[in-house]
């Protein structure tokens, strides 16, 4: 369930929204049509400890770009692998398979946006790696803050495009 198309703004903190681990570390979507009823895209944080990953998949609809604020991490796109280090971003394609992982010693924190979004959430991702927490809810749930009763806090879709779909 969407929270109402954005007409005013709002501000959210990412420790008002519950950790997405299902594909590993811990994922946020912060400002999302779920959160903050956003209608073009969504925003959302990523915080991996040394040696963690996000399990390989790719978006369908959307680019992903993808900033770091602090440590470093190698992404794994369509094979190749590409150190993005403090302060850099990489700009992630539709339809590219990538996986990300913290080969550093110290903990990383990246800044992720998606645009445009796909037609229903169950169509966002594709995963072509096993996840981590295949029973983790990945639906962005706010937990506390202004905004914490506009999501249910039963709201999980699906996660893949309808059996016989393909890339």
């Amino acid at each position: 369930m969407a929270a109402p198309a954005t007409t005013t703004p709002k501000v959210l903190c990412i420790h008002d929204i519950a950790p997405n681990r299902r594909r590993g570390g811990d994922i946020r979507a912060l400002l999302s049509p779920a959160t903050v009823g956003s209608t073009t895209g969504f925003l959302g944080t990523l915080t991996l400890e040394p040696g963690e990953v996000v399990t390989e998949h790719w978006h369908p609809y959307s680019e992903e770009f993808l900033y770091c604020v602090r440590g470093s991490v190698t992404a794994r796109l369509d094979g190749e692998h590409q150190v993005v280090a403090a302060e850099h971003g990489v700009c992630i394609p539709i339809g590219m398979r990538h996986r990300i992982v913290n080969t550093g010693d110290e903990t990383a924190f990246l800044v992720f946006h998606l645009s445009p979004l796909a037609p229903r959430p169950d169509l966002g991702h594709v995963d072509t790696e096993a996840v981590l927490n295949p029973d983790a809810p990945h639906a962005p749930i706010i937990r506390s803050g202004p905004h914490a009763d506009t999501v249910p806090a039963d709201t999980v879709p699906a996660g893949a495009l309808p059996a016989g779909a393909r890339r």
